[in-house]
């Protein structure tokens, strides 16, 4: 048993130990910024410093390593359905394709932050330890099978975060960002265990199979029949009530259990939890001030790679563990009001990463559709929209990283007035990666909101589509005035952005490439999705 224990979780053993590797490696051979901050500038400043970028540079590429051979062995994993650590975690073909999307994504935000890396000087090194080990983290928050595993994943990974937001300590704004993530966040992790606790105090159980049995009222979780004998136009909850009240697994003084207050309070308490992590409405209230605060890497870094494990959480809990109407009342109202406030916010904003903030909200919104669907259907169009957005964001972020002189970073809107002009090709990409997020047809981001909204058209749920439409009508105004200063603004100030570097010219290229021509491999992403849901309700071996 141990033996396939550690066989299954290689991939993240090898990652944690490659993490500590790489931060005895800094700590050996980093030098003392005792220097760097002094206000005489001595002799040995600039080697201490051309030393320090040698071995961050360094660092950086053996954690970009690090995470091609995990991806590695990701690919070449021998077990597959399997329950390891006592049915603590869980290894499946669903949990497999979303660990291959965070590594690819924290490669990804690695590469092209390496520049900027470079150019900072501050003790950096640690900043990428601590990216590698919340994705640590986050790929044991993937397989995790229990609300105990759950909760201790997250709260790994969370506290790699709040280090992250005030990662920049000259920076005032970073020190507050990190400080009021440190608070809400603390505030958030008590509510999500709360939930927990409640789960636990009224079920007697933490484990998620035996939570599907007892919720599903089934001694076995044929997927097959519950799921997929239902036709498109059915729901998850429908036909999990309907085994609820077909069922002869409990009698009838227990079936009053689902419907008391204190577990539908510990599915709402745990629904909040992770809602504030996703940076829902109404628990956005961190997300503008942190994303602006934090440096841009770690902007970057919390846009794009936690949401894949919270909502791959989400999955296996909503979904796969608890079937009840609560929630789904709960995300249809947060996804509405994500996607209004997202909408209407980002009008009034004149800074690009609370811009981005807004939009992450918004899209937020968007995902949350596919969940509140509750169907096959639902569920194909978060998973087809989140590798969008994923895809997207990478893109704008790496514009963002790039757009820099040699004095200041890219901060607000108008320093993109001239663009076409000084560097036509960025502008042309960033153009086309509005576009993109706008949602303008043939583009990646038309496919997935059209068929997130095709979903929750289907669940009859019309509420949610007409609002989404006309939200994504609305996000066009900002989305598209950042192409018209680009092109049609005259600076009052010409500014000379330094030149992109090769890293990111190739990730960037490869990007815009597939999300250009998304509808052409549109079939194979579908039944990918459609493989890796599926296989989410089949009962692995212990």
């Amino acid at each position: 048993m141990f033996d396939n224990d550690f066989i299954a979780l290689f991939p993240e053993i090898f990652l944690v130990n490659a993490t500590i590797c790489l931060l005895i490696y800094g700590v050996i051979f980093q030098p003392t910024f005792s220097n760097n901050f002094n206000q005489n500038i001595d002799s040995n400043k600039e080697n201490t410093f051309n030393h320090s970028s040698f071995i961050i540079n360094n660092i950086a590429w053996l954690g970009i390593l690090s995470i091609f051979f995990t991806i590695v062995l990701l690919l070449n994993q021998p077990l597959m359905n399997y329950n390891s650590c006592y049915n603590n975690l869980i290894l499946d073909k669903f949990t497999y394709f979303f660990k291959l999307g965070l590594c690819f994504s924290t490669g990804c935000i690695i590469l092209m932050c390496l520049q900027y890396f470079q150019t900072k000087i501050f003790n950096v090194f640690e900043v990428i330890v601590l990216i590698l080990m919340s994705t640590c983290s986050m790929l044991f928050l993937i397989s995790a099978y229990d609300l105990i595993t759950m909760y201790l994943a997250i709260e790994l990974q969370s506290l790699c975060f709040y280090i992250l937001a005030a990662s920049f300590r000259k920076s005032e704004f970073s020190t507050e960002a990190g400080l009021k993530y440190f608070v809400l966040g603390a505030f958030s992790s008590g509510i999500l265990l709360f939930g927990c606790s409640l789960i636990y105090g009224f079920t007697g159980n933490t484990n998620f199979e035996e939570l599907a049995k007892i919720f599903t009222s089934t001694n076995t979780l044929n997927s097959e029949a519950l799921f997929f004998s239902t036709n498109s136009e059915s729901s998850f909850l429908n036909g999990a009530i309907q085994n609820l009240s077909d069922s002869h697994f409990l009698d009838n003084s227990n079936r009053s259990l689902f419907f008391t207050s204190g577990v539908l309070m510990g599915i709402i308490f745990i629904a909040v939890g992770f809602l504030f992590k996703i940076s829902a409405v109404p628990f956005h209230m961190w997300a503008p001030d942190v994303y602006e605060g934090s440096p841009t890497y770690v902007t970057a870094f919390f846009s794009i790679v936690p949401k894949i494990a919270l909502f791959a959480a989400m999955l296996r809990i909503f979904i796969y563990t608890f079937y009840d109407p609560a929630w789904q009342q709960l995300f249809i109202f947060c996804s509405i009001a994500s996607m209004i406030l997202g909408a209407f916010a980002a009008l009034a904003q004149n800074k690009i990463k609370r811009l981005l903030a807004y939009s992450s909200i918004g899209h937020s919104g968007y995902l949350l559709i596919g969940l509140a669907c509750g169907t096959i259907e639902g569920i194909q169009s978060l998973l087809i929209g989140l590798f969008v957005y994923v895809l997207m964001t990478i893109s704008v972020f790496a514009i963002v990283l790039t757009l820099k002189t040699s004095k200041k970073n890219f901060q607000y809107i108008s320093d993109l007035e001239g663009l076409a002009k000084t560097n036509p090709i960025l502008a042309l990409t960033l153009s086309l990666t509005m576009f993109s997020y706008a949602g303008i047809p043939p583009l990646a981001g038309f496919c997935s909101k059209f068929y997130l909204f095709f979903a929750a058209l289907g669940s009859g749920i019309y509420l949610l589509a007409f609002i989404g439409i006309i939200t994504s009508v609305i996000s066009c105004f900002y989305y598209i005035r950042i192409v018209k200063i680009m092109y049609f603004d005259i600076p009052k100030k010409w500014i000379a952005y330094e030149p992109m570097d090769q890293e990111k010219s190739i990730l960037l290229g490869i990007i815009f490439f597939f999300y250009l021509f998304f509808f052409i491999p549109f079939t194979f992403i579908f039944n990918c999705t459609s493989n890796g849901f599926k296989f989410m309700f089949i009962k692995a071996e212990t």
